[in-house]
């Protein structure tokens, strides 16, 4: 069981480094629940959107509350401290757009959600055209550098 965390933790960090290195726009885009090892390589996009109601994390609430305080009942809790939530994250400056989702007929609903992402890829892909590949991984590496907030959790 070790060797297969060392094989999964192994392959999460070559597909950033090859997501870092590589010489076109990455999007990433959350669109439920990313709340595993392999949701930190969605972080090295060059554009992260979120749909308003997901959550992005490398680890679970649960889990959370497991290690940090052996007691998974503190959930609630551990979520609110994790900053998981797209308004959270957004604020923290690890994704770049929300995309809000409507509310009511969730075949209406989807309709819009799939038109308000296209038109914020046609418009990332847009602005990305003008960069050279050396822009584009430059621009990758600074985001990622930039990203997030740094203090003590109690």
């Amino acid at each position: 069981m070790e060797q297969r965390k060392e094989a999964n933790g192994e392959a999460i960090a070559k597909s950033m480094l090859v997501l870092s290195k590589i010489k076109v726009p990455v999007i990433a885009i959350v669109i439920g629940e990313g709340s595993s090892g392999g949701a930190l390589a969605l972080g090295v996009g060059n554009k992260v959107l979120m749909l308003e109601n997901a959550i992005y994390s490398i680890l679970s609430p649960e889990g959370y509350a497991s290690i940090l305080w052996k007691d998974a009942s503190r959930t609630k809790e551990a979520a609110e401290k994790m900053k998981l939530t797209a308004k959270d994250l957004y604020d923290l400056k690890i994704i770049d757009k929300i995309i809000k989702e409507p509310t009511g007929d969730e075949e209406e609903s989807f309709k819009k959600v799939s038109k308000s992402l296209k038109r914020e890829i046609t418009k990332i892909i847009d602005e990305m055209k003008s960069k050279t590949p050396e822009e584009i991984v430059e621009e990758r590496y600074q985001k990622f550098r930039n990203m997030g907030e740094y203090r003590k959790i109690d």
